[in-house]
Formats: C-alpha cells, structure tokens, sequence
C-alpha cells in the first residue's frame, strides 16, 4: 500500500501563488556597465533608465514618465541577461529576477497570481528592476481559437493589467528578454507597457576587440594580437567570445606555460569553430593527398579572386568535428554588406575542393558534402532573399522566420515558381564550379608545389602559400 502524506492544505495554496522571483538586494548586485562591451547602443539607451533611477526629479519636473518596459532582443549570447543586471548594478536598487517559464504552472491560475505577487513585491521596494529572462514563454501571440481557459493565456493577461496598472513615477522598470520577438503578442509590445524596444546584435570588428579585453583582464595573457583574434571570430557573440578565451587559457596551461598567448587564441578559435585536433587519427596517404589538394583548390580559388577574403591558414589535420581539413579566410576589415560578387566568388570558392579532385585526381569524394550544403544555400539566398536574380528581379520568395535561432526560411510562392528557383540555384552553381575549374586548370603548376608542401607540413599559414603563388603568379 502507498501512503501520501499531505500537509497543511492553506499553506500549499499559499505556496502556490508566490512569484518565485529571486530577489537581489541593491549590494547583492555587483556587474555594471563596465563589464558589458561591444553593445555601446544598448548601455547608451539603457544608462537613461539607471539616470532616471538615480535622479527622478528633473524628468518628472518637466512632465516625463519612466518608460515602463524595455524588451532586449537578439541572439543568444549577446548579453541580455548580463546588460540587465548591470542596469541594477549602476543604478543601486533592488533587482527582482525571473524567467518567463517560472510562471508557467501546472494549476490553473497559478501563473497569474505568481505575476499579482511579483508586482506586489516589486511596487513595495520601489524603485527597482523586474526582470522576466525569456518572456516568449508567457508572452507567445494568443490564438483566437483557444477557450480562454488556458494557462499561460490568463497569466500574460494577468501581466497586461499589471503593467498597466502600476506608477511609472514609482520607479519601477521590467525588463525582458528574448530572441523570438516576432512570437510575442501584439498588446505587450505596445507603447505603455514595453516602451523601448533594444537590440542586442552580434558585435563588430571594434566590439569584439572590446569583449576580448574585456575577458582577458580575468586571465594571464602576454601581448595579445587583438585585431588578428577579432578579425578571426567574425560573427561570434560574446559568450562565444568568452569561451574562447578560456579555452585560450586551458590550453596555455595544458602547454605548461603560466600566460595566454596569440597562438593560444587562434587554436582557441579553431577549437570552437571546428572542433579539437586528431593528432591520433590514422588516414591513409592517399586520403591525405585527396585531402590536401582539396584544400588547396579551396586557398588557390580563393587568392586568384577579387571580392575574396585572404587566407589565413590551411590544414589537414583532423578535428573532432569530422573535418579532415580546412581552409580559413579571414576579412581584413569588418564586412557588413555583401555584392552579388562577394557571394558568388564565395560560391566558387566553396565549389574549388571538388574542382581540384576532378582535375588533378580524375576521380571525386564525399570530402564536398559540407562545401555543397553551404554554396548551395547562399545560391538559394541570391534567389530568393536578395534579388540578384536576373529571371525574378527584385521579387522576394522566400521569409526568414527565428531570426536569431538560425533562421528557418519558407518559400512563398506557387510550386511551379519554386521548381524554376531549383533552375535558377543550379545555374549559379554550375557557373561558380566552372570558375573555381578553370582558375585550377590554369595553375596546376601551384597546385602541385602548394599540395605538396601540405602534405609535408599538415598546416601551412596563408603568408607560405602566398609566397607559392606568387612565384607563379605576379598579376
């Protein structure tokens, strides 16, 4: 027989309607701006908020209210979370923190009366910050379908009366986080509630540099290459940033050495990107030499092109990710649009491995697959997101839902529309392929010699393969 126990039935039900929020006091709260980098936009929007905590006078004297709301969006890791407790870090109040699943309950009514609670507390230590980490989970659009006896239904209705229910005058100020905006309902974005809308984007070139800084003042570090490191993570986000630089750290300490270096950041980033090398891996001499040529079609296509980033490093050493080598490119600046040649020559580039094969070794592998996925994706792009099309102009065929969860697409147009887009794509490709195919078959002369100095060193920088090609080539 199973016996239950069962408590106080009163104070179950009183447990059931606490927020659960956790509850920061002023001096609990330690991050402030100066640990936030590479998102000046978002500190420069958000330092008025602290200022209006710090100095409610001068704006209420003129007749300004606190805006209620401010909703950070973008991708993850960028640093919402981090940016709203330096808010409550700088401006010294209490920081009420929650995530949007917390809310969601088993009991309906639950939810909203969590939300009732957490207001209640927050108006009671006034001025402060409430914050909702992941507000999608209560704040998704409602569906006219439904009953109304939905769970999550009553709770963002609860939190729409809240927000507007409470004194902006107060100080109290909710912030929120997401990165599916466009899955929120409309009347939580509308002014009233969440007032300012922040964007929290990937950083650039300068950003990146900043975030790095940033991390390595955590570490031992000796004379680090900023622009080389930042130019190499180009569109990383911060976490990833931080990761990287730990890993920078773990391998400076399993090399035996006591400060980070440039070099420790660089693998660091092939680490992340590719995966952790395989020395032990034993491949075959002809797979090396498959291999090898493979990559250079890739570094050969690339350095005879304009509209092409430069090479940065070759290799054939395998990592865990399932790469038997790779090709890194590396922009010289921070590139922010991008031509109908960029993407093309960029398609080329990709289509340079198995252009090598067929010239050099008569034969073809399953080296490509990585390479057919991403030129065929970026042909597809051209089509259908961008217009460089000739046969559909400027027609858009394609949205992008997810954003910044990877963006899932779907096309918008009829199915005999989509087999001709399936023509268009593999034109383009076929054009690129025939490039990377000729720009090969004229210079098998580097080829050969660059495939061969691979193989001896298994990693060859971009600088010694452009000494090869140019003592072939000196256009």
């Amino acid at each position: 027989m199973i016996q239950a126990r069962i408590g106080n039935g009163e104070e179950n039900f009183m447990s059931f309607g606490k927020s659960g929020a956790k509850i920061y006091a002023d001096s609990d709260v330690k991050t402030t701006f100066a640990d936030v980098a590479g998102q000046d936009k978002a500190k420069e929007t958000l330092s008025e908020i602290v200022d209006f905590l710090h100095n409610p006078q001068k704006y209420t004297d003129i007749g300004a209210t606190l805006p209620k709301g401010a909703l950070l969006v973008g991708p993850p890791g960028t640093g919402k979370t981090l940016i709203a407790r330096a808010v409550a870090g700088e401006a010294n109040v209490p920081f009420f923190a929650i995530s949007g699943s917390e809310f969601v309950q088993m009991f309906v009514g639950m939810g909203a009366a969590k939300v009732r609670d957490l207001f209640r507390q927050a108006n009671e230590k006034a001025p402060c910050i409430i914050f909702i980490d992941e507000i999608d989970a209560i704040g998704k659009r409602r569906d006219s379908g439904l009953s109304g006896n939905d769970e999550r239904e009553q709770t963002l209705n609860q939190l729409l009366t809240e927000m507007d229910g409470f004194d902006g005058r107060k100080g109290v100020v909710i912030l929120a986080t997401t990165n599916r905006p466009e899955s929120l309902d409309k009347a939580l974005l509308r002014p009233g509630r969440f007032d300012r809308r922040i964007q929290m984007e990937l950083p650039d070139l300068e950003g990146r540099k900043a975030i790095i800084n940033v991390h390595l003042k955590k570490v031992q570090c000796d004379n680090i290459n900023l622009d080389v490191v930042a130019r190499a993570t180009a569109g990383s986000s911060g976490a990833e940033l931080a990761n990287i630089v730990n890993e920078a750290a773990l391998r400076a300490v399993r090399m035996g050495r006591h400060k980070v270096t440039t070099a420790d950041l660089e693998e660091s980033v092939e680490t992340v990107i590719a995966g952790v090398q395989k020395k032990g891996k034993v491949i075959s001499d002809n797979e090396k030499k498959i291999v090898s040529y493979h990559e250079i079609g890739h570094a050969l296509v690339a350095a005879l092109q304009s509209h092409s980033a430069p090479v940065h490093k070759i290799t054939i050493v395998p990592r865990t990710s399932g790469a038997l080598g790779y090709t890194m490119q590396v922009d010289k600046g921070e590139q922010v649009l991008m031509s109908r040649d960029d993407i093309f020559n960029r398609i080329a580039t990709l289509t340079g491995g198995r252009a090598a094969e067929e010239i050099v070794l008569g034969s073809i592998s399953t080296g490509a697959s990585n390479d057919m996925e991403q030129a065929t994706k970026l042909a597809r792009a051209m089509v259908t997101r961008y217009g460089m099309s000739n046969k559909y102009d400027m027609m858009g065929l394609e949205t992008v839902n997810n954003t910044y969860l990877g963006g899932d697409s779907s096309l918008i147009c009829s199915a005999e529309t989509a087999a001709e887009i399936d023509r268009e794509v593999l034109k383009i490709i076929k054009e690129a392929h025939q490039k990377a195919h000729n720009i090969i078959a004229e210079h098998m002369d580097i080829m050969h010699e660059a495939a061969s100095f691979l193989l001896d060193k298994e990693t060859i920088t971009g600088k010694e393969f452009m000494q090869i090609v140019h003592k072939y080539y000196n256009k």
